[in-house]
């Protein structure tokens, strides 16, 4: 009896918690890291550091953006798949000019947040 009623409990609390689609957790890991680089380039909150990790993760993300998109049976269209390449080849040259040269990190906390916009998006397919 024990047993059951631990299983009707663990199926429920899972019933309350939405799956997160693929979109959904592209979005999720988007905010995160956006949200860190913004805070930690800002002038008054400045860290080189943690701006430096969430620089790091940001090029992460897009490397694995860029690397299934040029997936050829990635499902997206071609030319929407050639856009995103390119936006990782970006970002990992302007994240080099962040840590090197000083460049401004707010263009990529922009190109994340218009990605951001896209994800949320309806109706598209992903």
């Amino acid at each position: 009896m024990n047993a059951i009623r631990m299983a009707k409990t663990a199926y429920a609390a899972s019933s309350r918690t939405p799956l997160k689609t693929n979109r959904g957790t592209e979005y999720e890991l988007f905010a995160q890291i956006t949200h860190r680089m913004d805070q930690h380039a800002n002038e008054s909150t400045f860290d080189f550091a943690k701006l430096a990790q969430a620089l790091h993760d940001n090029r992460r993300l897009w490397t694995l953006l860029a690397t299934d998109v040029a997936d050829e049976m990635n499902g997206l269209p071609a030319d929407l798949r050639a856009r995103i390449f390119y936006l990782a080849e970006f970002t990992a040259d302007h994240t080099r000019q962040v840590l090197s040269d000083g460049a401004d990190a707010s263009v990529l906390v922009d190109i994340n947040t218009a990605i951001m916009r896209g994800l949320r998006q309806t109706g598209v397919a992903a």
